[in-house]
């Protein structure tokens, strides 16, 4: 095994096979990031969502899928010029990956690619002596870029020490909650998959005194359709709609969905709608 991804695995606590899963997974994350910006992707895009939050600022869970907004709008970008960036990194380590081009079937702005690998494979790759005779699930990471970015966004410039030291531009904290609470009020869960995750982060923002950035949530919110632009977004609408959503979430359905991405399973003991009706009060607005 390549000796910066044993440096890389020493990071994790280790103790069966989906916990080495999901370091590979983090791992493949990192990596992908450095073929980026050997890419120079970042010269025209910006690394937001969970695994931004993960990765470059410290969220105590995993996740899954990667996400990235231009920073100004470009209808004609696709994600391919960038794939063998991706999968030569993953190879000089030693890894065996695809990444390939989601082909559109409706009109969006989104652009989407999947980095795929035969977990298999790869944890033979890591001398993991977790595997077990069960079929595994191929690894699969989804890219998504968002091609018509929202306004009000500030950015900033991080550095990454693993597998090399290199650099990504993401979106600052305040942005990044604007987009969680976007993703709590709009995503239209079903009752068998609340996304848990969304409230884990949501706590993580509140427990560290991240503030909402009131400006970029409302565009976020105009370009999806839940806000008029005539209107300017108040901190006490904000607060109504966030009760009225929680008013409504199995917090149970939430808890089994962010299970498996989190060390401490207690950190999820208390949630319930009385829970986050009082933590709401503690919300701060930028």
């Amino acid at each position: 095994m390549n000796s910066t991804i044993q440096i890389m695995l020493n990071k994790y606590k280790i103790e069966s096979q989906e916990d080495e899963i999901n370091a590979l997974r983090e791992i493949f994350q990192s990596i992908a990031l450095l073929g980026l910006w050997r890419g120079k992707f970042f010269e025209q895009a910006a690394f937001y969502g969970g695994t931004a939050l993960r990765i470059l600022y410290g969220l105590d869970r995993f996740s899954e899928d990667m996400d990235f907004s231009l920073l100004k709008r470009n209808k004609n970008f696709s994600l391919e010029q960038y794939c063998p960036f991706i999968e030569k990194e993953l190879n000089s380590f030693g890894f065996s990956a695809t990444v390939n081009i989601k082909k559109k079937t409706t009109n969006t702005q989104i652009e989407s690619a999947f980095l795929k690998a035969d977990t298999l494979q790869q944890l033979l790759v890591i001398k993991s002596k977790n595997i077990t005779g069960n079929t595994l699930a191929d690894l699969k990471i989804k890219l998504e870029v968002d091609t018509n970015p929202p306004a009000n966004f500030d950015t900033e410039i991080k550095s990454v020490l693993l597998p090399i030291p290199f650099n990504v531009k993401v979106f600052m904290q305040d942005c990044l909650f604007a987009g969680k609470i976007h993703a709590i009020l709009c995503r239209n869960w079903k009752s068998k998959r609340i996304k848990g995750r969304d409230l884990y982060d949501f706590v993580w923002y509140v427990a560290r005194d991240v503030p909402v950035n009131l400006k970029h949530l409302q565009k976020r919110l105009e370009q999806t359709g839940h806000w008029n632009s005539n209107n300017a977004l108040t901190r006490e609408k904000v607060i109504k709609m966030l009760k009225e959503k929680f008013d409504n979430i199995d917090f149970e359905q939430a808890k089994k969905d962010v299970l498996r991405f989190v060390d401490n399973k207690d950190s999820v003991l208390i949630w319930s709608k009385e829970f986050f009706f009082d933590i709401i009060k503690k919300l701060k607005f930028a």
